[in-house]
């Protein structure tokens, strides 16, 4: 028998080791007989063998959780039962592979494409997180009532700063005549102002004149223009500039406010020195050498925070359709001389124009008006119609030009020999086509064109025969 050692001196195999064949150590040289201890299976521990101690080993140093011995029902059928579930060996691998990936090199033009971007995307994560909340609160802003709040507040936008006195009815009192066409001006005119104001954030009085019937018998129906600012005034503590517009007046462009059109460049906006466009012949300034310095120079102090009252000119001197005042001491004192029973008294049948050359005798009389009065282009705020101011031709200083998108636009004088109501209607659809959205433009020039390609063969037939 071959093995792994060298031959067992012992008859049968095995080794004789102390302690494992004799009861007794002979090595240390003692003759004490030493106890023999049972061992697992009551073989004493003289009776170990060398294939008993092996079999043994593997025992303890095996898998005593796993015996590959046939040991059960599972264990026989382990293999068996395992053959016969399904492969997923090659599945599994190319899922693991390729689990929702597009490689360059690889996979479809559109699949490549995707991860280009979304590679590009993810680097660029942090960049275009902030231009999205960006255009989310610009959205936001105009879609919400929040850029009406801003434009409203006194410390943002400024909007209620400004109130607009739109004077509506004004064939009551004494004069009750109203037609269709009367209503229809009224109604277009009432509902511009509306949107205006509340596109930007302004206050607007629209006054009933047909509540001043009180006036009737003093002959000063006209003049309620400065009663009327007053009793605003009143309303309005908080407000600072007043802007009077007649009915016969229309809003053309609704995206310029005031701030932008006046008030912001109030002093380049303006001028002082009437000598500038002085279609009455005023003498200015006044020469007398009793007067202040501020009254004998064309422009006063020349700051624009002492502007109190502003006024066009048209071509037949000041014109009153739409014009502002400023809340201050001066104005307040303005207006009681300018409301003297003196004048609607004896002068209303002097006066052709009532109020408006009231205001010219004071302003051409008067040192101290002077000092507080600016003038501005009658384009800026009160553009006419080309039938008014007519008697010279078109006059660039006052007429309405449809290419410099003037901002306002009165029918002065039209009940007297033209069509209001057709002026009115005229100006309105000219302002709605002039301030498209770029959509409706495209739907018009759409609408345009196949009208266009529709009209072209009725033209060929009338033209055969």
């Amino acid at each position: 028998m071959s093995l792994s050692r060298s031959p067992s001196p012992n008859k049968g195999g095995g080794w004789s080791s102390p302690g494992l064949t004799t009861p007794f150590d002979n090595v240390s040289g003692r003759s004490t007989p030493r106890k023999s201890y049972q061992m697992n299976g009551g073989i004493s521990g003289g009776d170990v063998s060398w294939a008993t101690a092996k079999a043994r080993s593997d025992q303890v140093n095996g898998y005593p959780s796993f015996s590959t011995r046939n040991n059960g029902f599972f264990s026989r059928h382990a293999r068996q039962i395992s053959r016969s579930l399904p492969s997923f060996v090659k599945g599994a691998e190319k899922e693991k592979l390729g689990r929702g990936r597009w490689y360059a090199n690889s996979g479809t033009r559109t699949g490549r494409t995707l991860r280009f971007l979304g590679h590009h995307i993810w680097r660029l994560r942090l960049r275009l997180l902030v231009v999205l909340s960006f255009i989310l609160a610009i959205i936001i802003f105009y879609v919400t009532p929040m850029h009406r709040a801003y434009r409203r507040a006194s410390w943002l936008g400024g909007g209620s700063k400004f109130v607009i006195i739109l004077a509506a009815n004004q064939g009551g009192g004494v004069m009750e005549w109203k037609g269709p066409r009367e209503w229809a001006i009224e109604r277009d005119s009432v509902k511009n102002k509306k949107k205006y104001a509340k596109r930007w954030g302004y206050n607007l009085e629209i006054v009933d004149m047909s509540t001043k019937k009180r006036y009737a018998h003093e002959w000063r129906e006209s003049w309620e223009k400065v009663d009327t600012i007053r009793n605003c005034m009143r309303k309005y503590p908080k407000a600072e500039w007043f802007w009077w517009l007649d009915l016969n007046t229309f809003v053309m462009e609704p995206s310029y406010s005031l701030q932008r059109q006046v008030f912001n460049n109030l002093g380049s906006n303006t001028y002082r020195d009437i000598n500038v466009y002085n279609p009455l012949k005023i003498e200015h300034p006044f020469n007398n050498s009793h007067l202040d310095p501020d009254s004998l120079s064309p422009v006063g102090d020349g700051k624009a925070s002492s502007i109190d009252l502003i006024i066009p000119q048209d071509c037949a001197g000041f014109n009153l359709g739409s014009f502002f005042v400023h809340r201050s001491a001066w104005t307040d004192r303005l207006l009681d001389v300018w409301w003297d029973p003196v004048g609607y008294e004896q002068k209303h049948m002097e006066w052709e124009h009532k109020e408006q050359d009231s205001l010219e005798h004071l302003y051409i009389h008067q040192p101290w008006i002077r000092g507080h009065t600016a003038f501005i282009p009658q384009r800026k705020i009160n553009s006419f119609p080309k039938g008014a101011c007519g008697e010279n031709g078109e006059n660039d200083k006052v007429h309405y030009k449809e290419a410099d998108r003037d901002f306002v636009v009165n029918m002065a004088g039209c009940e007297w020999g033209r069509d209001c109501w057709g002026e009115m209607y005229n100006f309105r659809e000219l302002s709605n086509k002039l301030n498209r959205t770029p959509w409706e433009k495209f739907k018009d020039g759409i609408s345009d064109r196949v009208k266009a390609i529709k009209g072209k063969p009725e033209k060929k037939k009338d033209g055969k025969s």
